[in-house]
């Protein structure tokens, strides 16, 4: 069987490739090509478009991607057919995916196509849905989208969240303060400041800025060397930093809900431009927009947004976290349960091979 697969962001790679390892456990006669990036390579899928080349962040920024992407459409619907692909996996990417989900479609209206993580639509708007119709099963990764799905008529497969079964609860707690500015240049252009002004500000305390990748030190002005109470990290993973950490201050994204799954009090923090900002909040009417908070449809971390993400604020929550430990872990404990499942990548990889 062959699979082609469209993951145009690190979440959706992260994703990609727990669900790549475990169908090659499956099947090793399956052969998986596609969009995706370095966590799905590591797992053997044939990365024929790196993730790396397609970031995109909000509207005026796809705006400007826009021809670039619609030719990579047709480029990839090609190696389609040129390849007597079997079935197509689109993970997550929205803006991307449903638009090839309708090219497909229509170029080749017979072959399978399963959507993994479709996006939010109950934040993105619902008229979407109908494009989303398109695809033969949608799978996805959070409880309450089955009965949203379900009222519009479309069945969703739910087995539970991938991440519960990756990340355990670390129990042992560190004393450092970790920086998570996000992946994209823009996040951690606009994040690194205020970072810095807590760094200088908590002289007393010790801090980890943890990377993704060396490159971005290119995109931070700062020289971080001064700050004697500052590590980066660029090769440690994300659950050995946690295990060295008291509270995390992150971007919002996945890594919001990994690092409540291992049970580390979290400040969300986010800045775009205006126009971005003014869509998401007034158009869209966005309530919260971490996951761990959707999650339990309550606070469990704190939402610095836009005007609010500054240092003072970030302080100010920092000490009402770590006076109040006990009523986050509650919360957090709340996240896991409604997030957890039997089996749950394997259940998954299994429905995109065989059916139930």
């Amino acid at each position: 069987m062959k699979i082609f697969v469209s993951a145009g962001e690190a979440s959706g790679d992260l994703h990609l490739s727990y669900l790549a390892k475990n169908i090659f456990q499956m099947d090793k006669n399956v052969e998986i090509y596609g969009v995706a990036g370095e966590h799905s390579r590591k797992e053997g899928v044939k990365v024929i478009q790196d993730i790396n080349d397609l970031a995109i962040m909000g509207f005026t920024e796809a705006l400007k991607k826009y021809s670039f992407l619609k030719k990579k459409a047709y480029e990839y619907l090609e190696f389609i057919k040129t390849n007597k692909i079997d079935k197509v996996l689109l993970v997550d990417y929205g803006g991307f995916n449903l638009k090839f989900l309708e090219l497909l479609k229509k170029e080749l209206p017979n072959i399978e196509v399963y959507y993994y993580i479709p996006p939010k639509l109950w934040i993105w708007g619902e008229k979407r849905i109908k494009t989303l119709k398109l695809a033969d099963h949608i799978m996805v990764i959070f409880p309450w989208e089955v009965d949203f799905y379900k009222k519009h008529g479309v069945e969703a497969i739910y087995f539970g969240n991938p991440l519960s079964e990756k990340y355990k609860k670390i129990d042992s707690i560190g004393n450092y303060i970790l920086l998570l500015p996000g992946s994209r240049k823009q996040e951690i252009q606009s994040l690194i400041p205020e970072f810095i002004k807590i760094v200088e500000k908590k002289s007393h305390e010790k801090f980890i800025l943890k990377l993704s990748r060396e490159s971005h030190l290119e995109w931070i002005k700062e020289d971080l060397t001064k700050y004697k109470n500052l590590e980066i990290e660029l090769n440690l993973s994300l659950e050995k930093c946690v295990e060295k950490s008291q509270l995390a201050i992150a971007a919002s994204g996945t890594v919001t809900l990994e690092l409540a799954l291992m049970g580390l009090p979290t400040i969300v923090v986010y800045k775009t431009n205006f126009i971005n900002y003014f869509i998401a909040k007034y158009i869209l009417k966005v309530g919260y927009v971490s996951l761990p908070n959707l999650t339990i449809n309550s606070e469990v971390f704190p939402e610095l947004l836009q005007n609010k993400c500054n240092s003072e604020e970030i302080l100010k929550h920092m000490d009402i976290i770590l006076k109040d430990k006990k009523n986050v872990e509650e919360k957090l404990d709340l996240v896991r349960e409604k997030l957890s499942g039997k089996e749950i990548t394997k259940s998954y990889g299994k429905f995109l091979l065989k059916g139930i």
